[in-house]
Protein backbone atom coordinates (compact mmCIF):
# COMPACT_ATOMS: atom_id res chain seq x y z
CA UNK A 1 0.00 0.00 0.00
CA UNK A 2 1.23 3.46 -1.28
CA UNK A 3 1.96 5.58 2.00
CA UNK A 4 -0.30 8.83 2.91
CA UNK A 5 2.94 10.91 2.10
CA UNK A 6 6.72 10.98 3.71
CA UNK A 7 7.36 12.50 6.84
CA UNK A 8 11.92 13.04 7.64
CA UNK A 9 13.06 14.02 11.03
CA UNK A 10 15.83 15.44 12.48
CA UNK A 11 17.27 13.93 15.74
CA UNK A 12 19.21 15.99 17.75
CA UNK A 13 17.23 19.08 19.32
CA UNK A 14 14.08 17.57 17.30
CA UNK A 15 13.39 13.57 18.89
CA UNK A 16 15.76 13.50 21.99
CA UNK A 17 16.91 16.30 24.26
CA UNK A 18 20.20 16.40 25.51
CA UNK A 19 20.75 13.66 27.40
CA UNK A 20 19.85 11.40 24.42
CA UNK A 21 15.99 10.47 26.05
CA UNK A 22 12.82 11.54 23.95
CA UNK A 23 11.30 14.76 23.59
CA UNK A 24 7.88 14.63 25.47
CA UNK A 25 5.42 13.00 23.73
CA UNK A 26 7.29 11.65 20.82
CA UNK A 27 7.07 8.00 20.69
CA UNK A 28 3.75 7.82 20.90
CA UNK A 29 3.39 10.90 18.32
CA UNK A 30 5.25 8.98 15.52
CA UNK A 31 3.69 5.63 16.55
CA UNK A 32 0.60 7.44 15.81
CA UNK A 33 1.56 9.25 12.55
CA UNK A 34 2.94 5.37 11.13
CA UNK A 35 -0.50 3.61 12.01
CA UNK A 36 -2.29 6.77 10.05
CA UNK A 37 0.10 5.51 7.34
CA UNK A 38 2.82 7.23 6.39
CA UNK A 39 5.99 6.72 6.26
CA UNK A 40 8.01 7.91 9.43
CA UNK A 41 12.00 8.28 8.72
CA UNK A 42 15.07 9.70 10.13
CA UNK A 43 17.36 12.38 8.62
CA UNK A 44 20.27 13.06 10.48
CA UNK A 45 23.62 14.63 10.51
CA UNK A 46 24.51 11.36 12.97
CA UNK A 47 26.75 8.63 11.00
CA UNK A 48 24.70 5.25 10.73
CA UNK A 49 26.55 4.12 14.34
CA UNK A 50 24.59 7.04 15.89
CA UNK A 51 21.26 6.42 14.68
CA UNK A 52 20.34 2.85 14.33
CA UNK A 53 19.79 2.92 18.52
CA UNK A 54 17.15 5.80 17.83
CA UNK A 55 15.51 4.31 14.78
CA UNK A 56 15.07 0.92 17.35
CA UNK A 57 13.86 3.39 19.91
CA UNK A 58 11.32 4.69 17.78
CA UNK A 59 10.01 1.31 16.50
CA UNK A 60 10.25 3.14 12.77
CA UNK A 61 9.94 0.43 9.91
CA UNK A 62 10.71 2.81 6.91
CA UNK A 63 12.78 1.17 4.16
CA UNK A 64 15.45 3.91 4.14
CA UNK A 65 17.23 6.46 6.57
CA UNK A 66 19.16 9.54 5.78
CA UNK A 67 22.17 10.21 7.77
CA UNK A 68 26.10 12.12 7.25
CA UNK A 69 23.48 14.98 6.42
CA UNK A 70 22.54 13.24 3.41
CA UNK A 71 26.00 12.03 2.58
CA UNK A 72 24.85 8.14 3.48
CA UNK A 73 21.59 6.75 2.73
CA UNK A 74 21.23 3.47 4.67
CA UNK A 75 18.06 0.97 2.97
CA UNK A 76 16.42 -2.00 4.97
CA UNK A 77 16.94 -5.30 2.88
CA UNK A 78 15.31 -8.34 3.93
CA UNK A 79 14.97 -6.95 7.94
CA UNK A 80 19.26 -6.22 7.04
CA UNK A 81 20.18 -2.44 6.83
CA UNK A 82 22.57 -1.81 3.59
CA UNK A 83 24.17 1.29 2.99
CA UNK A 84 22.29 1.84 -0.18
CA UNK A 85 23.57 5.46 -1.50
CA UNK A 86 27.17 7.28 -0.28
CA UNK A 87 28.32 10.14 -1.88
CA UNK A 88 32.32 10.65 -1.21
CA UNK A 89 34.65 13.33 -2.30
CA UNK A 90 38.79 13.54 -1.93
CA UNK A 91 39.27 15.80 1.43
CA UNK A 92 42.91 16.37 0.59
CA UNK A 93 42.86 20.05 -0.21
CA UNK A 94 40.10 21.00 2.25
CA UNK A 95 41.92 19.35 5.18
CA UNK A 96 45.48 20.64 4.17
CA UNK A 97 43.07 24.30 4.53
CA UNK A 98 41.92 23.56 7.52
CA UNK A 99 44.88 22.37 8.84
CA UNK A 100 46.04 26.17 8.31
CA UNK A 101 43.66 27.74 10.00
CA UNK A 102 42.33 25.35 12.66
CA UNK A 103 45.99 23.64 13.09
CA UNK A 104 44.80 23.27 17.26
CA UNK A 105 41.63 21.55 16.18
CA UNK A 106 39.91 17.74 16.68
CA UNK A 107 39.62 15.60 13.29
CA UNK A 108 36.94 13.32 12.13
CA UNK A 109 36.14 11.63 8.90
CA UNK A 110 33.84 9.37 8.13
CA UNK A 111 35.09 6.68 4.98
CA UNK A 112 32.36 5.60 2.22
CA UNK A 113 32.42 1.85 3.96
CA UNK A 114 31.39 3.73 7.32
CA UNK A 115 34.40 3.74 9.63
CA UNK A 116 35.87 6.51 11.31
CA UNK A 117 38.88 8.01 11.58
CA UNK A 118 39.91 11.00 14.14
CA UNK A 119 43.26 12.13 15.31
CA UNK A 120 41.73 12.84 18.77
CA UNK A 121 38.85 12.18 21.41
CA UNK A 122 35.61 14.59 20.31
CA UNK A 123 32.98 14.73 23.04
CA UNK A 124 29.22 14.02 21.48
CA UNK A 125 30.72 12.29 18.91
CA UNK A 126 30.16 8.21 18.56
CA UNK A 127 33.56 6.95 18.32
CA UNK A 128 33.34 3.10 18.59
CA UNK A 129 35.15 1.42 16.45
CA UNK A 130 36.86 4.10 14.93
CA UNK A 131 40.76 4.39 14.42
CA UNK A 132 43.02 7.02 15.64
CA UNK A 133 45.54 7.76 12.95
CA UNK A 134 47.66 10.91 12.45
CA UNK A 135 46.20 13.85 10.78
CA UNK A 136 48.26 13.22 7.49
CA UNK A 137 46.28 9.93 7.64
CA UNK A 138 42.92 11.49 7.14
CA UNK A 139 43.33 12.85 3.67
CA UNK A 140 44.18 9.48 2.22
CA UNK A 141 41.08 7.69 1.58
CA UNK A 142 38.09 9.48 -0.43
CA UNK A 143 35.34 10.60 2.66
CA UNK A 144 31.39 11.16 3.05
CA UNK A 145 32.18 13.82 5.46
CA UNK A 146 34.78 15.81 7.50
CA UNK A 147 33.66 17.19 11.18
CA UNK A 148 36.24 19.87 12.97
CA UNK A 149 35.40 20.18 16.25
CA UNK A 150 37.22 23.26 18.17
CA UNK A 151 35.54 24.35 21.16
CA UNK A 152 37.56 27.50 21.31
CA UNK A 153 35.97 28.95 18.59
CA UNK A 154 32.42 30.19 18.43
CA UNK A 155 29.99 30.64 15.32
CA UNK A 156 31.59 33.97 14.28
CA UNK A 157 35.04 32.52 14.20
CA UNK A 158 34.29 29.41 12.24
CA UNK A 159 32.47 31.53 9.38
CA UNK A 160 35.38 33.47 9.25
CA UNK A 161 38.03 30.75 8.90
CA UNK A 162 35.78 28.97 6.21
CA UNK A 163 35.61 31.92 4.17
CA UNK A 164 39.54 32.69 4.78
CA UNK A 165 40.16 29.16 3.70
CA UNK A 166 37.85 29.28 0.40
CA UNK A 167 35.73 26.27 1.46
CA UNK A 168 33.57 26.41 -1.98
CA UNK A 169 34.21 23.06 -3.33
CA UNK A 170 32.22 21.17 -0.61
CA UNK A 171 28.80 21.53 1.28
CA UNK A 172 29.18 22.74 5.18
CA UNK A 173 26.92 22.91 8.32
CA UNK A 174 28.23 25.19 11.66
CA UNK A 175 26.96 23.39 14.84
CA UNK A 176 25.87 25.86 17.42
CA UNK A 177 29.10 26.29 19.34
CA UNK A 178 32.10 24.20 18.54
CA UNK A 179 31.64 22.15 15.12
CA UNK A 180 32.07 22.14 11.41
CA UNK A 181 30.68 19.50 9.32
CA UNK A 182 31.78 19.24 6.08
CA UNK A 183 30.18 17.04 2.81
CA UNK A 184 30.23 16.74 -1.08
CA UNK A 185 29.71 19.75 -2.52
CA UNK A 186 25.89 19.60 -3.62
CA UNK A 187 25.13 16.94 -0.76
CA UNK A 188 22.70 18.11 1.97
CA UNK A 189 19.43 16.00 3.61
CA UNK A 190 17.66 17.49 1.13
CA UNK A 191 19.66 16.09 -1.75
CA UNK A 192 19.25 12.62 0.02
CA UNK A 193 15.37 12.76 0.91
CA UNK A 194 14.25 13.89 -2.78
CA UNK A 195 16.14 10.18 -3.66
CA UNK A 196 14.15 8.50 -1.26
CA UNK A 197 10.98 10.45 -2.15
CA UNK A 198 11.48 9.49 -6.01
CA UNK A 199 12.20 5.59 -5.04
CA UNK A 200 9.41 5.67 -2.69
CA UNK A 201 6.89 7.53 -5.79
CA UNK A 202 5.27 9.79 -3.29
CA UNK A 203 3.85 13.26 -4.33
CA UNK A 204 6.21 15.89 -3.51
CA UNK A 205 3.38 17.73 -1.36
CA UNK A 206 2.82 15.04 0.96
CA UNK A 207 6.12 16.07 3.27
CA UNK A 208 7.13 17.03 5.82
CA UNK A 209 10.02 17.70 7.44
CA UNK A 210 11.01 18.88 10.70
CA UNK A 211 14.46 20.07 12.75
CA UNK A 212 16.64 22.88 14.72
CA UNK A 213 19.54 23.03 12.61
CA UNK A 214 21.81 24.72 10.03
CA UNK A 215 22.04 21.19 8.45
CA UNK A 216 18.17 21.28 7.96
CA UNK A 217 18.35 24.32 5.53
CA UNK A 218 18.48 21.94 2.68
CA UNK A 219 15.66 19.54 3.77
CA UNK A 220 13.76 22.32 4.49
CA UNK A 221 14.21 24.25 1.16
CA UNK A 222 13.33 21.36 -0.77
CA UNK A 223 9.91 20.42 1.35
CA UNK A 224 9.04 23.84 0.48
CA UNK A 225 9.80 24.19 -3.18
CA UNK A 226 7.74 20.95 -3.69
CA UNK A 227 4.72 22.06 -1.75
CA UNK A 228 5.34 20.11 0.78
CA UNK A 229 5.75 21.09 4.98
CA UNK A 230 9.15 22.20 7.23
CA UNK A 231 8.56 22.64 10.51
CA UNK A 232 11.22 24.64 12.63
CA UNK A 233 11.58 23.48 16.50
CA UNK A 234 10.73 26.13 18.94
CA UNK A 235 14.75 26.82 20.26
CA UNK A 236 16.24 27.33 16.64
CA UNK A 237 18.06 30.25 16.01
CA UNK A 238 16.19 32.98 14.00
CA UNK A 239 18.41 31.69 10.30
CA UNK A 240 16.65 28.61 10.66
CA UNK A 241 12.81 29.45 11.83
CA UNK A 242 13.10 32.27 9.11
CA UNK A 243 13.88 29.21 6.73
CA UNK A 244 10.95 27.03 7.23
CA UNK A 245 7.42 27.15 6.78
CA UNK A 246 6.11 26.77 10.18
CA UNK A 247 7.05 26.71 13.99
CA UNK A 248 6.41 24.50 16.58
CA UNK A 249 7.59 24.26 20.40
CA UNK A 250 11.01 23.43 21.72
CA UNK A 251 11.94 20.22 21.99
CA UNK A 252 12.28 20.20 25.55
CA UNK A 253 8.12 20.87 25.64
CA UNK A 254 7.41 18.78 22.95
CA UNK A 255 6.80 20.71 20.13
CA UNK A 256 7.82 17.82 17.91
CA UNK A 257 4.86 15.66 19.06
CA UNK A 258 2.41 18.97 18.66
CA UNK A 259 4.01 19.22 14.96
CA UNK A 260 3.42 15.45 14.17
CA UNK A 261 0.07 15.28 15.46
CA UNK A 262 -1.34 17.95 12.88
CA UNK A 263 -1.24 14.91 10.33
CA UNK A 264 -3.62 13.21 11.94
Amino acid sequence: MTARGLVGLDIDGTIILPDETPSPGVLDAVTEVREAGYEVMLATGRSWAGTRHIEQMLGLSAEYAVCSNGAVTMRRVDGEWQRWHVEVFDPATVLGLLGEHLPEAHYMVELGSGQRLYTASMDDWTLDGGRQVTFDELGAQPVSRIVVVAPQHDEADFERIVTAAGLNEVSYAIGWTSWLDIAPQGVDKGTAMERVRAQLELPRDRVLVAGDGRNDLGMFAWALDGGGRAVAMGQAVDEVQDAAGELTGVVDDGGLAVALRTLL
